[in-house]
């Protein structure tokens, strides 16, 4: 396999972070425009990541945190943001790198990212496992299951919603983990191979 010298995962793993900071740059400064809130998942273990003992004790390695109504004072720099949340009627404030971000989704529209650990490029080939032939299925069948491999890309998540008035709108005493999935485009589909 070649070895890629210019990284293209890491390329595009900066410009797709780059998203995060840009729309979270905007709502500090304007505030979240019409129905937008944000879901974040993040490595609670990650350098840069500050969170409090009590939260760190309950989320010991991601955590999901929902800004939509109840934060404060949000400030984003180049390298992550902080942002004052109530947890449990606690009031806390948290430090949250851009590198430590999993997954960020908009639900409102929907839109949505998962971001993957890189590894490098000769761990990434001593761990990918090669990828095996499926048969086609018949064309009612349901679909196989991808095989595993090891990714070094990020993959685009678009997370559908429903418009359903039933569905109750999540509390903000607490983290938050986004409902329904979606499907996941993989950037590597299209490299050579």
């Amino acid at each position: 396999m070649a070895v890629d010298h210019i990284r293209y995962d890491i390329l595009a793993q900066e410009a797709l972070r780059g998203v995060v900071q840009t729309v979270l740059k905007d709502s500090a400064k304007n505030g979240l425009p019409g129905d937008h809130h944000f879901y974040i998942t993040f490595d609670t273990r990650a350098d840069g990541v500050r969170v409090p003992q009590r939260l760190l004790a309950q989320f010991p390695e991601v955590m999901t945190i929902v800004l939509q109504h109840q934060f404060w004072d949000l400030v984003v720099n180049d390298t992550g943001f902080e942002v004052g949340m109530s947890f449990g009627g606690i009031p806390e404030r948290l430090a949250v790198t851009f590198a430590s971000i999993k997954e960020f989704v908009d639900p409102s529209v929907p839109f949505g990212l998962k971001f993957e650990s890189l590894a490098e490029p000769a761990a990434a080939e001593a761990t990918a496992t090669p990828v095996a032939t499926v048969p086609a299925a018949p064309p009612n069948a349901e679909p196989a299951a991808e095989p595993k491999q090891a990714r070094t890309t990020p993959a685009i998540v678009a997370v559908p919603q429903t418009a359903s008035p039933a569905t109750e709108p999540p509390s903000d005493d607490g983290p938050h983990k986004p409902a329904g999935g979606g499907e996941v485009v993989r950037l590597d589909r299209f490299r050579k191979k």
